[in-house]
């Protein structure tokens, strides 16, 4: 964990961005922009020199003197009548090492209700894996306790990544990140460990799990297909679109940085030059594109969000 001093800032209220995959309306709900920090601790290989080198890379996902922009939000979208949540962003309250995350009050609630996912009609919330800004909304206080903020949803995560944990000689800030929004969540009967195998497992019409280890061992990618449209929501198998170009820029809390950047590699070759639609989890605004060939890499084609699209119904 960073133990700098940094400052989260809530984002102001806006119309909530969306793109369409197939017949399925695809929501981006922020939680927060992370500090300008971030990015050279996360990915201390993507250097100035190397990021202002893609000149692709501007004005959207870096800043003129390098700095990687980095955001926090999750997906939210509706498939096979199933209302799913994809990762649950850093939570509010939440006592956290990295003064970043550290007891954040953001309206991240009151925007996934604005896009038409109240907490109690959310049917399956995704953790693509367990670190703490992938699973801070999955408890909310109440009366002094840390209980499920959508009490009516399956949790999934791959059985891999919850038995790396449990094995894991933790330290005191991610004991306390699983005392807060993991622990409570399966005393309450609703994780549901799933078995991802090398081709992939679906978990509803149009929703498949793509493993993609390496940041975390059982770290996956989710994939989401309607009408012949694919779209793939990368978790933090690729942080940042400067990935693209170098896949061996990797974390650095990588558990695996070799499984890692393969992973990485893997995911981009997926995608690449065609009409799948690639949506970072970190990626700051315009957030999703096509993955197209740069040279003898990539690059990422922006797709602008649609901000008029409706509230799911």
């Amino acid at each position: 964990m960073c133990t700098d001093a940094w400052t989260m800032q809530p984002l102001s209220a806006e119309p909530l961005p969306s793109w369409t995959v197939g017949d399925v309306t695809v929501h981006r709900v922020d939680e927060a922009p992370l500090p300008p920090e971030t990015g050279a601790w996360l990915l201390p290989d993507a250097r100035p020199e190397v990021v202002t080198g893609e000149y692709w890379l501007h004005p959207h996902f870096v800043d003129s003197d390098g700095t990687l922009r980095i955001d926090s939000h999750s997906f939210a979208f509706v498939v096979g009548g199933l209302r799913v949540l994809v990762d649950t962003g850093v939570g509010n309250g939440k006592q956290r090492a990295n003064p970043a995350w550290h007891d954040l009050r953001t309206p991240y609630l009151e925007r996934l209700t604005a896009a038409g996912f109240s907490p109690d009609s959310v049917d399956l919330v995704i953790l693509t894996h367990l670190h703490a800004d992938h699973v801070g909304w999955n408890t909310r206080e109440e009366n002094g306790a840390w209980v499920p903020t959508f009490p009516h949803a399956r949790y999934l995560t791959a059985r891999a990544e919850r038995d790396f944990w449990a094995g894991y000689d933790m330290d005191e800030a991610r004991r306390q990140m699983f005392l807060d929004s993991v622990i409570p969540v399966e005393q309450a009967g609703l994780l549901d460990l799933v078995d991802v195998p090398a081709e992939g497992t679906e978990t509803a019409p149009g929703l498949r799990l793509v493993p993609t280890p390496g940041h975390t061992p059982g770290h996956v990618a989710v994939e989401l297909t309607s009408r012949g449209r694919r779209a793939l929501i990368t978790g933090d198998c690729i942080h940042h679109p400067v990935q693209l170009a170098h896949p061996a820029i990797g974390a650095c809390v990588d558990i695996d940085p070799q499984r890692s950047a393969a992973s990485r590699s893997a995911l981009r070759r997926s995608v690449a030059d065609t009409d799948a639609l690639l949506l970072g989890t970190h990626f700051a605004p315009p957030t999703a594109g096509h993955v197209i060939t740069h040279g003898d890499a990539y690059r990422l084609l922006p797709v602008p969000a649609d901000l008029s699209a409706p509230a799911a119904g």
